[in-house]
């Protein structure tokens, strides 16, 4: 699981009052202290802000599963099969049906069609069965002492604590996943300030015992992260074999009326006329091909695993009767070692690909198929060995 924030709840965070230093590392105990008197200069009462803390312990069981997230480094058909089984679909479409006015509530008010939220509750918690263990203050405040990515966990921290003083959250009980998410449908806590929504009328926002206050939060958090109401995200298509492979990838897009004039074809229904749209080839060009609808780039607010991201797109659509993609036969990928290696070679040729941490993320995407075209190799943005031999 990667840490879903939203840049909206960040900046809500970050400029609710004045911020002292955003530091991390050093003496754990110090480091507290620092969050303590940052919380009083936000204007919480001292003995809040004692209480808040007083549990306060460092997780090394947090770090280590930070530290753990090969499972992104799985390809999308590896991954989707993984995640993706029938019990699964019947599941979503029987809690569907149990939940029907709650889903027809979302839609209509924030245009998010049933199958998306149905995926990520079934992705993130299991449809609400497997929410985490790990204590979610112990959690938000060990990651904002770790110098790998403070400035996305130090505002949680005091969203935390005003959910605490609103009575709906326990620094020493709440639980959740390690990256401090909460709930059936997993959302940080400056999320659950921004876009709680009391669903079921008992007057608190819980979303870890009350699927419609879960899954009503939800659907106003993809609202509020750009969700186009009514509008279609991800749709299987066929291309044909003399497709200009260059084209496709996120970082180019054209109307429908320039795809089906290159060849490209929904592989049920039609193109959605009127809207910029990518085609994406998670495994290249041999592998499974998709359109995807600015609805699509929402979902990088909620994870930023594109794996992820494509899985539970596709989900969704399965979830509302889609079929089964067309798997292909995809030339065979890099292991996490040989990725490295790949992103290694890469940043000696002058390409920014980030970290090289083994995932075929999208700066690296961009770069291979930048190198494939100055390599005369089909620009699909798949990178096989043979592409790293030749570098």
């Amino acid at each position: 699981m990667l840490t879903r924030i939203s840049a909206l709840a960040c900046v809500a965070a970050l400029s609710a009052a004045p911020l002292l230093a955003q530091t991390c590392g050093g003496s754990f105990s110090n480091f507290v202290g620092e969050l303590k008197q940052e919380a009083v200069a936000r204007g919480h009462a001292k003995s809040n802000v004692d209480r808040f803390f007083a549990s306060a312990r460092k997780d090394p069981a947090v770090l280590k599963s930070d530290r753990s997230q090969g499972v992104f480094q799985m390809p999308f058909v590896d991954f989707s099969r993984r995640l993706i089984s029938q019990g699964r679909i019947n599941k979503g479409r029987s809690m569907g049906d149990r939940y029907d006015a709650i889903f027809d509530k979302i839609e209509r008010d924030y245009g998010v069609s049933r199958g998306v939220l149905l995926a990520f509750w079934a992705f993130e918690t299991d449809y609400g069965a497997v929410q985490g263990n790990f204590n979610t203050a112990n959690a938000l405040i060990t990651l904002a002492h770790d110098c790998r990515r403070p400035e996305l966990f130090r505002p949680q921290i005091f969203a935390a604590l005003e959910l605490f003083e609103k009575g709906d959250f326990d620094p020493a009980r709440t639980t959740g996943a390690w990256a401090g998410e909460i709930g059936m449908v997993q959302m940080l806590p400056a999320d659950i300030l921004e876009n709680g929504i009391d669903g079921d009328g008992d007057g608190r926002v819980s979303l870890k015992t009350s699927a419609p206050d879960a899954l009503l939060s939800g659907g106003k958090m993809l609202s509020s992260l750009g969700w186009r109401k009514g509008e279609p995200w991800l749709q299987e298509v066929t291309l044909p074999k003399n497709f200009d492979w260059s084209k496709t990838g996120l970082n180019h897009s054209g109307q429908a009326s320039d795809w089906q004039a290159m060849g490209v074809k929904a592989r049920a229904g039609n193109l959605t006329a009127g809207l910029p749209s990518s085609i994406i080839l998670p495994q290249g060009r041999k592998g499974p091909a998709f359109i995807a609808y600015p609805n699509f780039r929402v979902y990088f607010e909620w994870n930023q695993s594109f794996t992820y991201v494509l899985t539970a797109a596709y989900f969704a659509t399965r979830l509302e009767g889609g079929q089964v993609y067309n798997a292909g036969s995809p030339d065979v990928g890099l292991n996490g070692a040989q990725m490295k290696q790949l992103q290694n070679k890469l940043t000696s040729r002058g390409y920014d690909v980030g970290k090289s941490d083994g995932i075929l993320g999208a700066k690296t995407r961009a770069a291979v198929q930048d190198i494939q075209k100055k390599l005369g190799l089909p620009a699909d943005a798949w990178p096989t060995p043979a592409l790293l031999g030749k570098l």
